[in-house]
């Protein structure tokens, strides 16, 4: 995650989920992983591109990846 997002910034296009919600998600609600995060925000839960590269079929590919935000948040 080398490049700098504002929180505001989608992460899921799908359900419309912010970085902030992500990173509240994790933080303040104690997700651990790709699934709770979905349970908690709906992130990833729907065509799961979002989710890490391998899973990103899109011809435009996604900038950041909930397993991006997972690894640097959770040790």
């Amino acid at each position: 995650m080398a490049k700098s997002f504002p929180h505001s910034f989608e992460v899921c296009k799908c359900k419309h989920v912010t970085l902030g919600e992500v990173i509240h998600s994790i933080k303040e609600r104690n997700a651990k992983n790709i699934e709770e995060i979905g349970e908690l925000t709906d992130a990833g839960t729907c065509c799961k591109c979002c989710q890490n590269p391998e899973s990103d079929f899109g011809t435009e590919k996604m900038e950041l990846y909930l397993d991006e935000i997972i690894n640097k948040f959770v040790k």
